[in-house]
């Protein structure tokens, strides 16, 4: 089974006997916790035979990502180096950040092998190919 959950949201995965409004507050606790985070927005995609994660990393430059697959953990790093400070007094508001970015995603039945990654456009996609399910043989064990 293939299981890409952001860390810190596995334990949403057996939410759905928690009330409505439990579900709620968690989400948007989550949401609203994501914010002081230093990660960026992922969409998470299943096809038929692969997964596509798709981050938005705008102003950043293809330099600026790092992918790095260890343990069955796919970790996604960026950094974008901060421009020369301007007077504050300059800016009526700044919502754009700086600095490094990380996301981390625990994958298992995937063709390791076979990931790819592009970058355009600031949107960062990421195929995982699902690995073949494995036919398990079927026996009837005689009862003495």
């Amino acid at each position: 089974m293939f299981d890409l959950v952001p860390f810190g949201s596995r334990s949403r995965k057996n939410r759905r006997s928690s009330s409505p409004a439990e579900r709620f507050m968690d989400d948007f606790m989550s949401d609203t916790m994501d914010m002081f985070r230093s990660s960026f927005k992922t969409d998470v995609i299943e096809k038929d035979d692969e997964f596509v994660i798709e981050a938005e990393l705008p102003g950043m430059e293809r330099d600026d990502i790092e992918i790095e697959l260890q343990d069955d953990v796919l970790i996604i790093r960026a950094e974008q180096e901060a421009e020369e400070e301007k007077k504050e007094e300059d800016y009526i508001r700044r919502e754009r950040r700086t600095g490094r970015f990380q996301r981390s995603f625990q994958i298992d039945n995937i063709e390791e092998d076979e990931i790819t990654a592009e970058f355009e456009n600031g949107v960062l996609t990421v195929c995982l190919p699902k690995e073949e399910p494995v036919e398990t043989e079927r026996r009837t064990i005689d009862i003495e």
